[in-house]
């Protein structure tokens, strides 16, 4: 009997040895099963803006913990709305990043509550070159025309967003170099003298600044840092006038303004004085002006007589003047 015990003693250790092997292995070496699930990923590289169709959807399999949330699962939630912001090609589909179902479709579903996009035409020199594109940060100058004492540049919108160049709501996109790199370092081509339209994401009040000033002179558009938050603390917009270029500009200007206008004075005579007056019309001022003649008299005009003559049966007048 004790050797029986002893040898069910020796094989439930074994038993139990075994378990834990198995347990120890299973959990540190041998693969692990995840819980695994499908959701939409984009098809291609979507812009934003892009009215979303069912060929614009995947489906991929992601890990259940590492699905991120509002993903979208069913394409039918995803078709006829509006990418708000882009979509990598394989990136999964949330319903953060799309327009609401009944919001605004296309591009107004980019324009934030409380902003308006108003558009100004600027060519190359007037908007860096074409170095600015779709979420570029500008300051708008304006530029009243006229001579240089009338002439001046003031920055009337500090750090606004540009929402679109033309009809492109997206950075242009450019080919990588020949040379192989980052083809993010390498600039677009731009069309020189090319006239376009920036649209640019402004309060009412400054939608209506920038339409005056664009009816009124010369608008333009200064690249600058998006970090760059900075904006003009004075109390009026910062400006400069024809003085910042040619500080003895105006001075002089008006120096030949006088001098034309005594020009202007000396160039006649006066006709106020006696001696001036007598010289062109050739009169010898010394002599005193003669008294004007006294009207002639009309002479009555005289009196006419009348005769009635008798010729035989005819009875005629005939008058005669004395």
């Amino acid at each position: 009997m004790d050797r029986q015990k002893l040898l069910m003693i020796f094989g439930g250790a074994a038993l139990a040895a075994a378990l834990l092997t198995w347990f120890l292995y299973s959990a540190t070496v041998a693969p692990k099963t995840e819980k695994l699930t499908q959701v939409l990923a984009a098809n291609g590289n979507l812009a934003a803006g892009t009215r979303l169709q069912a060929n614009h959807f995947k489906k991929i399999t992601m890990a259940a913990k590492d699905v991120p949330p509002g993903v979208l699962t069913d394409g039918k939630a995803g078709i006829d709305r509006t990418l708000l912001y882009p979509l990598s090609l394989n990136e999964p589909v949330l319903a953060a990043r799309l327009s609401s179902v009944s919001g605004a479709d296309g591009v107004a579903s980019l324009i934030e509550p409380g902003k308006r996009a108003v558009s100004v035409a600027v060519n190359d020199a007037a908007s860096a070159s074409g170095l600015i594109q779709a979420r570029s940060h500008v300051d708008v100058l304006f530029t009243k025309p006229g001579s240089m004492l009338e002439a001046v540049t003031t920055t009337v919108i500090e750090n606004v967003v540009v929402l679109s160049v033309g009809r492109a709501v997206e950075p242009v996109a450019t080919a990588p170099p020949a040379g192989g790199g980052n083809a993010a370092t390498t600039p677009a081509p731009a069309t020189s003298g090319q006239s376009r339209a920036v649209t640019l994401l402004v309060t009412p009040e400054q939608a209506r600044v920038l339409e005056l000033a664009k009816n009124q002179g010369r608008v333009s558009l200064a690249l600058r840092n998006p970090k760059d938050e900075s904006k003009s603390e004075a109390a009026e917009p910062p400006s400069v006038t024809a003085e910042a270029i040619d500080p003895g500009g105006a001075y002089r200007s008006q120096r030949l303004k006088m001098q034309a206008q005594n020009r202007m004075r000396g160039a006649g005579p006066n006709l106020r004085d006696d001696k001036a007056w007598a010289d062109l019309i050739g009169a010898d001022p010394n002599q005193p002006p003669a008294a004007p003649r006294p009207p002639a008299k009309k002479e009555p005009p005289k009196p006419k007589f009348v005769i009635d003559v008798f010729r035989g049966e005819k009875h005629v007048q005939e008058s005669f003047q004395e």
